[in-house]
């Protein structure tokens, strides 16, 4: 019995770490996917997977955290950038459901999983890049979004293993 209720949670993982780094930087979280469905580690197939996409995506990513630091960069709260991040964790968190979870479960766990990394990003960040503090900051988000991005690749690939 205990198994059954930790295995459909343990299938969520992927999920809700696609939303909270889609919150964190959001063309991370792209980045990942592609390079996770280019791995065929997904369980959809509309997840672009092809060498360009991913040197695309992987080249956007870096844009997005160096653009990120510039003094013209909106705040990931206004309503385009967290819709934009709530869609991205919607749709990987249905892509990186795990089994025993269906895709609309996934969806919903990275949507909630973009809010989180969303707000808390921004709480722990603060809201400006103008001091050497407010820089450590920022370069300490972007390697956790790398460092999570790493991690949610390699799980998927174990999970398609499995």
């Amino acid at each position: 019995m205990e198994e059954r209720m930790i295995g459909p949670a343990a299938g969520l993982w992927g999920s809700f770490g696609i939303g909270v780094l889609s919150g964190l930087r959001t063309m991370s979280g792209v980045a990942a996917l592609s390079w996770a469905a280019s791995l065929g580690r997904l369980r959809t197939g509309w997840i672009p997977s092809s060498p360009g996409t991913r040197q695309l995506a992987t080249m956007a990513a870096f844009a997005e955290m160096a653009g990120d630091k510039m003094p013209f960069a909106p705040d990931r709260r206004i309503l385009p950038s967290f819709a934009v991040r709530l869609g991205l964790g919607a749709l990987g968190g249905a892509a990186l459901a795990g089994r025993g979870v269906s895709q609309t479960e996934g969806a919903v766990t990275g949507l909630l999983g973009a809010v989180a990394g969303t707000l808390i990003g921004r709480a722990a960040r603060g809201g400006r890049t103008r001091s050497g503090h407010d820089w450590a900051r920022a370069l300490t988000e972007d390697a956790l979004a790398a460092g999570l991005a790493l991690a949610l690749i390699r799980s998927a690939a174990r999970s398609a293993r499995a």
